[in-house]
């Protein structure tokens, strides 16, 4: 695929996230499942993919035509171009570790040890292949201007928000998790200043303590970093910088592998440029 079939795509997908809200529900359906399942969009059938995204194949066709493609094959084109581009195949070589049928109790320790290995290998490749530098870039430079920086995540995400927060501290920056300890929510929440930053990392079904939070801080005029796994997320449209991140899913138990290090990443890029800032101040 070319730079310019590249584009299109993700044009595309901008064009469904902006109107997602004025479309109808049918068509939001629609434009859920092409966002989320790309590949399935790229070499499914209508009759497939209607079905898996609970719609009658017609809807595909409007759904392709509000697009202005003059019909649903037309705009799988720009999904089976990017896919044939995309070395490895992601999804489909996740898919085929969960249609895995050999597990036995004679291997299954090792076996799953294998396949959660495969998937995070491969989930990893992707986090590489499609994370933006200008948004790694944005994000960490609001960051290093914050006066403290704020950590919330709840349930699955929990484990990501509570070893960032740890680890900005031991870069020696001011940094609070909003674990809720107690149910005080609200009341950690009231420790957010003017100049703070918030990162989030939220995946469906977007908790909805964490959703408060997001609101709270948009109506304090907060920069917020978010991690999440749509655009379509809740949160997405009200963060300063969104990061969609595709996790590895094993047996229906979906990873936090990339999550974990992409926000590894951006904490110790931070690292650096705060080092950077120190030598210069004392020029």
């Amino acid at each position: 695929m070319n730079d310019k079939s590249a584009t299109e795509l993700d044009k595309l997908n901008a064009e469904i996230t902006e109107r997602f809200s004025g479309l109808s529900k049918r068509l939001q359906e629609v434009a859920k499942y092409v966002l989320d399942y790309p590949n399935d969009i790229a070499f499914g059938t209508v009759a497939v993919i209607a079905k898996n995204a609970n719609v009658h194949p017609s809807t595909l066709i409007r759904f392709a035509n509000a697009f202005d493609f003059s019909g649903f094959s037309d705009m799988q084109k720009l999904f089976q171009n990017k896919l044939l581009q995309e070395s490895p195949n992601y999804d489909e070589r996740i898919k085929s570790i969960q249609d895995d049928d050999s597990l036995d109790s004679a291997n299954v320790s090792i076996s799953l040890l294998e396949q959660f290995s495969q998937a995070n290998t491969q989930a990893l490749t992707y986090l590489k292949n499609n994370t933006d530098v200008d948004d790694l870039e944005k994000a960490r430079e609001i960051l290093s201007q914050a006066d403290s920086i704020h950590v919330k995540a709840v349930r699955r995400s929990f484990p990501v928000a509570s070893y960032l927060a740890y680890l900005l501290n031991h870069i020696n920056l001011r940094c609070f998790l909003l674990d809720g300890v107690g149910g005080m929510h609200e009341e950690q929440e009231h420790l957010i200043r003017k100049n703070d930053a918030i990162i989030v990392i939220s995946f469906h079904p977007y908790a909805a303590e964490t959703i408060a939070t997001v609101e709270n801080a948009v109506a304090k005029g907060n920069p917020i970093i978010l991690f999440t796994d749509s655009p379509l997320s809740p949160l997405a449209q009200k963060a300063t910088v969104t990061f969609i991140v595709k996790e590895a899913e094993v047996h229906s138990f979906r990873s936090l592998t990339s999550t974990m290090c992409l926000v590894q990443s951006l904490a110790l890029s931070l690292v650096h440029q705060l080092e950077t800032k120190t030598d210069n101040a004392s020029l």
